[in-house]
Parts: C-alpha cells; structure tokens; sequence
C-alpha cells in the first residue's frame, strides 16, 4: 500500500517561516516528480512547487524568492521552505507524488495558517 504523509503546518505570524516535509512509502517504484499544492478556502487547487529527478524546479509567480523546494530521493522525501509568510498564503498545502505513469498520488493535506 502506497502511503503519502505531509507534515510541518500550523500556525504562523506574518513574516515568520514553517517547513513543510513529505514522505511517500510502500510499493513505489520509482518517482518522476513531487510537489506542493495548495488550496485555499473557495479557491481552486493550485501548483506552489515541484521539483522533478535531476534537481530542474518551478515555482509560483507568487512564492518565488520566498520558498524552496527540496527532494531527498534515497528517502523519497521532500520539503518545501516557506519563509516570509503572508497571510494569503494560508492554505491547505498538498503533497504530490507523480510516478511518471498512472495517476499521481496525493496526501492528505496539513494547514498553513498565517496569522497575527
């Protein structure tokens, strides 16, 4: 059985920094790329960072500068650096795991709430 486990929110103050880290387990070959996403209430799902094999990654317009995608492939792990935090980046941050074939593997999601 695959697993995909997010960990790392909570609660944070404008301008303060969380990791957030992923772990993916179980029969997984091998993984292609993996990712962060985020959805914010009444809002659609949207792309903040993926990081594929060889190290290439791509970014949100509106995270640039500020997170950092990482990947540890031995432990099919991967972080995502959030730092100076503003309030419209609370959301429901998601794992993604994609194999490269078949449907990509979600989490089950950890809250980032900026707040004073």
């Amino acid at each position: 059985q695959v697993q995909v486990v997010e960990s790392g929110g909570g609660l944070v103050q404008p301008g303060g920094s969380l990791r957030l880290s992923c772990a993916a387990s179980g029969s997984i070959f091998s993984i292609y790329a993996m990712g962060w996403y985020r959805q914010a209430p009444g809002k659609q799902r949207e792309l903040v960072a993926r990081i594929i094999s060889g190290g290439i990654t791509n970014y949100a317009d509106s995270v640039k500068g500020r997170f950092t995608i990482s990947r540890d492939n031995a432990k099919k792990t991967v972080y995502l650096q959030m730092n100076s935090l503003r309030p419209e980046d609370t959301a429901v941050y998601y794992c993604n795991v994609d194999q490269g074939l078949g449907a990509p593997l979600w989490g089950q999601g950890t809250q980032v709430t900026v707040s004073s």
